[in-house]
């Protein structure tokens, strides 16, 4: 079967459960080794549906955030498209193995599931408070219906960015922000890539910076197997700081 796939987390995944992934986005960059041999198509939000076509697929993988709904339907008139929908920690399992299902490979998806539940096990107890930013200017925040904050409450972090009800990503009046209150702001590599600089730029009488993994936080599949260790290692951290 021939699989293109518009979702970096889900190309990762893909490849780990050995489908045959010939069309990919820019974005998806793992695993390194194997998709830089693979044709890329684009952005996640900016597909070029002709070139797709022309890779004759039989599959395609497509994320109902990630992704652009005309582009995706431009997709749907010339091959089937399997759209995922991640909001949480459960549902990114659920749709891994949909996805398994899907291309052939239902064993190989229950072995990763498996092996990702067995990883993360239950959920930890409430031991720090953060606001997740995703983006800074606009200062845009991860809202509680996302797959960000029920990664963090899985890891015993709650998000404050959950008093903003203004969509999935709020984005909080200045004063609004400067009266929050949390132990941590955290600063992910993706998808505005924060870095040491971006540090300074936040107010440590709201809460202390901290850069994070993005794509710990933000992908699913695979890579939560991958990041694993991470999370152990950060929850010490904010355990030992605060």
């Amino acid at each position: 079967m021939r699989i293109v796939s518009l979702v970096p987390s889900w190309t990762e995944y893909l490849l780990d459960i050995g489908g045959h992934v010939v069309g990919r986005t820019k974005f998806c960059v793992r695993p390194d080794d194997t998709v830089k041999h693979i044709e890329h198509i684009g952005g996640t939000k900016s597909i070029n549906p002709s070139k797709i076509a022309n890779l004759k697929p039989d599959l395609i993988i497509a994320n109902l955030e990630e992704n652009d709904r005309e582009q995706v339907k431009a997709c749907q008139a010339f091959c089937t498209v399997l759209l995922t929908d991640v909001r949480t920690v459960e549902s990114a399992w659920d749709e891994a193995k949909r996805i398994a299902l899907a291309v052939g490979k239902p064993e190989a998806g229950e072995l990763w599931v498996h092996r990702i539940q067995e990883a993360w096990g239950t959920k930890r107890p409430i031991h720090s408070k953060a606001a997740y930013v995703v983006w800074k200017a606009p200062l845009m925040i991860a809202g509680s219906d996302t797959y960000i904050s029920d990664v963090m409450r899985w890891w015993g972090i709650e998000n404050v960015g959950g008093q903003w009800t203004e969509g999935r990503y709020p984005q909080p009046a200045s004063q609004e922000w400067l009266e929050t209150k949390t132990d941590w702001i955290m600063l992910p590599t993706e998808p505005f890539p924060f870095s040491e600089k971006h540090l300074s730029e936040f107010s440590a009488n709201i809460g202390t910076p901290i850069l994070v993994d993005g794509e710990a936080f933000s992908w699913y599949g695979s890579r939560m197997l991958h990041a694993t260790d991470y999370f152990k290692a950060l929850v010490q951290t904010l355990k030992q700081t605060h």
